[in-house]
C-alpha cells in the first residue's frame, strides 16, 4: 500500500499528515474595524435570542458565540480556523516543535498503535521502547477501537506525570507494561544519512522553529563524513509544511544570494511581499543560521523528492529550486497548498488563523490548487503508483481557494482512476499486515530514493508510465495587477514574517 495511506502522528503533538499551514505569528490583533451590516447583525441577534428561549435545553452564551465565530471563519476556506484556548495551545506546540509527551512517532495498524520510532533521548527511548512495538493499552484503556487522535490525547499530559503503555513485541512473543514519565520533547524534523559512499540523504518532515538549526547540523555531519560528496537528495515527501521563514532559509542554503524564493499577494499591504535568499528574510535573532554550511552545498548536484503529501512550505522550497534550475524535482505532483495563513490573537489564549495571501514561485506561477509538477515523474514502487488517485489534494478540499490564474478544470480521468484504486485497496486489505506495510522513507527498499540516486549517478531512471500532470487551469487573458505577486512593502518590518 502506498506510503500516503499510512496515518502518522507525533505523540502528544497530534498532527496527522496533512497540509500544516505556513504561518506568520502576530503579537496583537489588527485594530481596524469594518462597518457592520446592520440587517445581518439583527438576524444574528434574533437567532441567538430564539436559541436562548426556544431550544430544548438551556444553552451557554459563550459556547453559542464561540460556535458562531468558528462557523464564520471555517466557512471561508479549509485552512482558516478559530482557535479556542486548547486548540491555540496545541497549534503553538505544533509550530514550535516542542510538546509534552513520551516521545514516539506512531502509526495505526490493524486497530493498534505501531511505533515507527522512538525519538532519540526521549522518555520512551530511555524506557526501551523499540521500532515496530505495538501499543495495546494506554493506562487501563484498550487501544482497539480508538482513533489515532484519541490515542494521542490519552498519551498527552503534564510534565512529570506518568502513563503506562502495554507493549506487544511480536518478535519476542511477549506483552508487557511500561510506565513512562512524560517530559517536554523536542521533535526532530530533520533526518540525514549517507545512503551510499559519496551520496547523502536529508529528510525534512516538517518546517518548525528548530528545523533550520537541525538541517545545518545534519548537513555538516554529512560533509564531515565525506567532504567530497558527489550528490545530495533532499526528501520533502509527505512534508505538510510549516513556517515560512524556515522554508526560505532551506531554499537559501542551496541558492545564490538574494535571488527570489517566493512572493505573496493579498489584500493587505503587508501581504504583498517578495522573500529572497538573504538573511533579512529568515534570520530571527540577527544571526544567519545557514552561514556555517559548507560552501559546496551551493554547487553539489541536487535531487528533491516530492509527492502528493508535500504541501505549503515544502512546495515553496521545491518551486524555488526548480525555477532557479538548482535541482531536479522527482516524484509526484505536490498537494497544491499555495495560500498564506496569518494567526491573529483575539485575547491572551484564543485567536484565528486567517488566509491572507497566495504564494507564487519565482517565475510568478501560483502554487494554489495546482502544486509543483516534478521534472521527472516517478512512481512509489517498481510496480507503479497504485493508490495515488485516492490521496487528497488541495483541489479536493471543500471551499478551497482557487489559484487566481483562471477557472479550474474538473479532472474526469482522476475519478476513473479513483474507482480502480479503490478496487485495488480492497484486495490489498485482505493481505497480512506485514505484507501491506510500505517501505520506510530512506530505506534500501525506498524505490523513489533509488531512482534519485540513479539520476545523480547519471544512470537510467525508471520514469512513471502512468503519472501525468494534473489538468492545468485555463487562463482568461493576462493577470490583473491585483493578482500579480507584489514587492516588499516599506511598512513591513524588514520584509520578514512576524513570529
Amino acid at each position: 500500500m502506498g506510503q500516503k495511506l499510512k496515518i502518522a502522528g507525533w505523540v502528544s503533538l497530534g498532527v496527522v499528515a496533512g497540509a500544516l499551514t505556513t504561518v506568520s505569528l502576530q503579537t496583537v490583533a489588527r485594530g481596524v474595524m469594518s462597518p457592520m451590516p446592520l440587517e445581518e447583525i439583527q438576524q444574528l441577534s434574533a437567532v441567538f435570542g430564539l436559541i436562548k428561549t426556544d431550544y430544548v435545553e438551556p444553552t451557554d452564551d459563550k459556547k453559542l458565540i464561540t460556535d458562531a465565530i468558528s462557523g464564520m471563519v471555517s466557512g471561508l476556506d479549509p485552512h482558516s480556523q478559530y482557535f479556542d484556548k486548547k486548540s491555540f495551545k496545541e497549534f503553538q506546540e505544533g509550530t514550535s516543535g516542542k510538546f509534552v509527551g513520551v516521545g514516539i512517532e506512531i502509526t495505526q495498524e490493524d486497530g493498534l498503535i505501531r511505533i515507527v520510532s522512538p525519538i532519540e533521548g526521549s522518555p520512551a527511548d530511555k524506557a526501551g521502547i523499540k521500532t515496530n512495538d505495538l501499543i495495546t493499552k494506554i493506562d487501563d484503556t484498550a487501544v482497539k477501537g480508538l482513533s489515532l487522535n484519541e490515542a494521542v490525547k490519552k498519551m498527552r499530559g503534564e510534565p512529570n506525570t506518568k502513563v503506562t503503555l502495554t507493549i506487544l513485541r511480536k518478535d519476542e512473543s511477549r506483552s508487557f507494561p511500561v510506565t513512562i514519565t512524560r517530559a517536554e520533547i523536542k521533535t526532530q524534523s530533520v533526518k540525514a544519512k549517507m545512503v551510499e559512499p559519496g551520496y547523502g540523504w536529508v529528510r525534512v518532515s516538517q518546517f518548525q522553529e528548530r528545523t533550520v538549526d537541525d538541517f545545518v547540523r545534519k548537513v555538516d555531519e554529512l560533509f564531515k563524513q565525506d567532504p567530497n560528496m558527489k550528490g545530495l537528495i533532499l526528501d520533502l515527501r509527505n512534508d505538510p509544511g510549516g513556517l515560512l521563514d524556515a522554508a526560505v532559509a532551506i531554499s537559501a542554503a542551496f541558492l545564490p544570494s538574494d535571488v527570489t524564493v517566493v512572493s505573496t499577494n493579498g489584500q493587505l499591504a503587508e501581504s504583498k511581499a517578495t522573500f529572497r535568499a538573504s538573511p533579512e528574510f529568515y534570520a530571527r535573532r540577527g544571526n544567519d543560521p545557514i552561514k556555517s554550511l559548507p560552501p559546496a552545498i551551493k554547487k553539489i548536484p541536487l535531487v528533491v523528492l516530492v509527492n502528493e503529501g508535500s504541501a505549503s512550505a515544502s512546495e515553496i522550497v521545491s518551486g524555488a529550486l526548480q525555477d532557479h534550475k538548482r535541482a531536479t524535482i522527482m516524484g509526484a505532483q505536490t498537494f497544491g497548498k499555495g495560500s498564506v495563513q496569518t494567526v491573529r490573537p483575539l485575547g491572551p489564549d484564543t485567536g484565528i488563523k486567517l488566509t491572507t495571501a497566495r504564494y507564487y514561485t519565482p517565475s510568478g506561477q501560483s502554487i494554489q490548487a495546482k502544486g509543483i509538477v516534478p521534472d521527472i515523474m516517478v512512481d512509489e514502487t517498481a510496480e507503479g503508483d497504485l493508490f495515488a488517485a485516492l490521496r487528497t489534494r488541495e483541489a479536493d478540499l471543500d471551499k478551497h481557494l482557487a489559484s487566481g490564474q483562471g477557472p479550474e478544470v474538473k479532472d474526469a480521468a482522476r475519478e476513473k482512476a479513483r474507482e480502480e484504486a479503490l478496487k485495488r485497496l480492497d484486495e490489498e486489505s485482505k493481505k497480512p499486515a506485514s505484507e501491506r506495510r510500505p517501505p520506510e522513507f530512506g530505506s534500501d527498499k525506498d524505490f523513489q530514493l533509488q531512482q534519485a540516486l540513479h539520476k545523480l549517478k547519471g544512470e537510467p531512471v525508471q520514469v512513471s508510465k502512468t503519472k501525468i500532470e494534473r489538468p492545468e487551469e485555463k487562463k482568461d487573458g493576462e493577470k490583473s495587477e491585483s493578482d500579480k505577486p507584489g514587492k516588499p512593502d516599506a511598512k513591513k518590518e524588514d520584509g520578514k514574517p512576524k513570529q
